[in-house]
């Protein structure tokens, strides 16, 4: 008679992988690179026109009015985007809908070169909005689906990294040397090629997951079919968009307000402050790198409880710092890696591994677009009101507030990192 052999239970392959054993054994690190090149590009396209605003005031006659209607239209139009495309996208697929978004905001930031007044320049700028916005959830959960469930922190914070190190890091110092090689509309064009090159390999790459597969992902382990509506019913999201709207404050101020802090108030020279501003884009991106990473290892609450601590004690020295480019460079260094790393979690792993598997695109969409609305819209009109009647150096201290408030929120968090549920080891 033949012995039965009783497997035990901690050699079976887990439900993950299981459904990553189906995958190319590269697949993890391609999908994974093809998402942090697109969101890179993203950022790109975004910041790319902020050391060209000089330029094109001169040549397309703008005004600084022009310049703020410039921008907001495509905030705006992001958000608005981020919170209709998340839902299409778990719907359709997020591979159907990044795939278009890569192609429509590649073409158009080239458009941006054929702009001849502020009117199109408007209308090209809040249809690349809809494109990025639309991009930006739905390649969220493509790096998550690619990830084993240890590694989203890692992962989604290579990928958060790109935007702050290309668009706010070497996007800046590249566009100012090649406008001493070539015009301005030139740059435009120039930029979307890669974009259309990374929109053919995400089509060859990236697969479209089952919602079993995708389900993996999130700590509900729920493939049903849910309604948009019912991912507030989940604690994670409407706390989630709480915390967006108070790092997205932090950062808007600081765009907004620093720089004239500096010249006005502290009364830098103009390249002791670009020095001082160009710790946004490094510090973001090493934040992005780090800190979610750590993450995967001790939890998420944990390490956003660390990193807004960090950045509360960043800003606080900052403000009491005077007019020293170096000690200001380092404490916006500090203050913006912990900003990053609190957004990267905030519209990742947080929100999308809270929520069952056909609601992880909407959720991440709706707190990245109720965020960016808002928190783009109202936080520097608040901002500008204090720094015009109680001075700026009052108005800059907004941060700490908005940090003291999304602590408050991260307590009332559920904690989703995989390490931390049980039966995890």
């Amino acid at each position: 008679m033949t012995p039965i052999t009783v497997q035990s239970t901690a050699e079976l392959p887990t439900p993950t992988a299981v459904a990553h054993s189906k995958r190319p054994k590269d697949y993890e690190w391609k999908a994974v690179t093809l998402m942090s090149l697109g969101l890179g590009l993203v950022g790109i396209d975004r910041f790319l026109i902020v050391p060209l605003m000089p330029v094109l005031m001169r040549d397309l006659k703008l005004d600084y009015q022009d310049l703020g209607h410039i921008t907001g239209a495509l905030a705006i139009a992001w958000g608005l985007s981020s919170l209709f495309t998340g839902t299409l996208a778990d719907k359709v697929g997020f591979k159907r809908v990044l795939v278009p978004a890569l192609i429509g905001f590649s073409m158009l930031a080239g458009l941006s070169g054929l702009a001849t007044g502020v009117g199109s320049l408007i209308v090209i700028r809040a249809l690349m909005g809809l494109a990025e916005g639309a991009f930006t959830p739905a390649s969220i959960i493509a790096t998550m689906d690619a990830s084993p469930p240890r590694r989203h922190g890692l992962n989604v914070g290579i990928q958060q990294m790109m935007p702050a190190l290309l668009g706010l890091g070497l996007a800046p110092i590249a566009v100012t040397q090649l406008l001493k090689v070539m015009n301005w509309p030139w740059i435009f064009l120039m930029v979307a090629v890669p974009g259309f090159v990374v929109a053919y390999l995400a089509q060859q790459v990236l697969r479209q997951p089952t919602p079993d597969e995708v389900a993996i992902h999130s700590m509900t382990h729920d493939a049903s079919t849910h309604q948009w509506h019912e991912v507030f019913k989940f604690r994670n999201v409407p706390l989630g968009v709480v915390c967006q709207l108070c790092w997205l404050t932090c950062i808007v101020v600081v765009a907004a307000l620093f720089p004239n802090y500096l010249v006005d108030y502290l009364h830098l020279d103009l390249q002791s402050m670009g020095f001082i501003l160009s710790s946004l884009g490094f510090g973001g991106a090493l934040g992005s790198l780090l800190l979610p990473a750590l993450s995967d290892k001790i939890g998420r609450k944990p390490v956003m409880l660390i990193s807004v601590a960090g950045g509360f004690v960043a800003f606080w020295i900052f403000f009491r710092t005077g007019a020293a480019p170096l000690q200001l460079f380092l404490c916006l260094m500090a203050a913006m890696g912990c900003l990053y790393a609190l957004l990267t979690l905030t519209v990742g792993p947080v929100s999308a591994e809270a929520v069952p598997a056909q609601l992880m695109s909407t959720a991440s969409g709706m707190i990245i677009g109720i965020g960016e609305v808002f928190g783009g819209g109202l936080a520097p009109a608040l901002a500008g009101y204090l720094a015009k009647n109680f001075g700026i150096q009052h108005a800059i201290t907004m941060p700490l507030w908005a940090l003291a408030a999304g602590a408050i929120a991260i307590l009332a968090l559920k904690e989703t990192a995989p390490i931390r549920q049980k039966g995890e080891r």
